[in-house]
């Protein structure tokens, strides 16, 4: 199937390896979207016999869709990746090479997922580049979830809860007192809603850093001028008291010659 939108640009998302199930997801979601999922199963195969006169057409129109397929996955994986699916002529055969290649089996992603997240850490991330980052290994691990718990409400509930404190857990060192408000409140805000309140604490830390900058760049030398100055009225109270003493040390003198 031909269609009108002739634009090589399929998905956002880009397979690099860890992110096989969530690309996957997509990728298959965008090809149905586009009613070409079936070259990919192989469901609409490459006609073969001759059995129409317009068979040339047919089978013009289905390379024409096959490359298209293979040109949208091409574009949404990385070039080493890419590099990999040049042998194959078949949107089929590159599905079933990278199947083959990244699909793990379910425990072991899960197991792989968990590190990933505990290991996770913002350091000098922004708020929100930390949170996609984050988002995305949620969104995979949601994928290797069984049908049941997925529409299992305790478990939605509980899931949300797992994913505040994994959040909260690998922040920076600067969201210390936020986060320790956050954890201290009889109901759990959701992780969306602490992004935001994150994200305006960020901003409030950095106009303080920028003001804070400003306002001890001043006081740095404070020290040695007062140092200065203290020593420089010590040295001027031992001037005038020496003074002092040899002003008095000459009348004491002159009145014991008269007497």
């Amino acid at each position: 199937m031909t269609g009108k939108d002739d634009s090589l640009q399929s998905i956002s998302s880009h397979l690099y390896g860890k992110n096989y199930m969530y690309w996957s997801y997509i990728m298959k979601n965008f090809l149905r979207g586009k009613n070409m999922w079936d070259y990919v199963t192989g469901t609409k195969a490459k006609p073969s016999v001759p059995q129409a006169e317009n068979f040339d057409l047919l089978v013009d129109a289905w390379e024409t869709d096959n490359s298209k397929v293979i040109t949208w996955i091409n574009n949404s994986v990385t070039q080493p990746i890419g590099i990999q699916l040049a042998k194959y002529d078949t949107s089929k055969e590159v599905w079933n090479h990278l199947e083959r290649l990244y699909t793990q089996p379910n425990f072991d992603k899960q197991y792989q997922l968990e590190y990933d997240i505990r290991v996770l850490q913002q350091n000098d991330q922004s708020i929100q580049d930390f949170y996609v980052a984050m988002s995305d290994l949620w969104d995979q691990m949601a994928l290797s979830e069984s049908k049941e718990l997925k529409y299992f409400e305790p478990y939605i509930a509980w899931r949300e809860e797992q994913c505040l404190v994994q959040f909260l857990m690998a922040l920076h060192s600067d969201f210390e007192g936020l986060r320790g408000t956050i954890l201290h409140r009889s109901t759990r805000p959701s992780v969306d809603f602490v992004v935001h309140e994150l994200i305006a604490e960020e901003t409030r830390i950095k106009s303080h850093a920028d003001k804070g900058f400003k306002a001890t760049f001043i006081p740095t030398s404070t020290p040695a001028v007062l140092a200065v100055s203290s020593n420089q009225s010590r040295k001027t109270s031992r001037v005038a008291y020496d003074e002092c003493a040899f002003f008095k040390q000459k009348i004491i003198g002159k009145l014991s010659v008269h007497c």
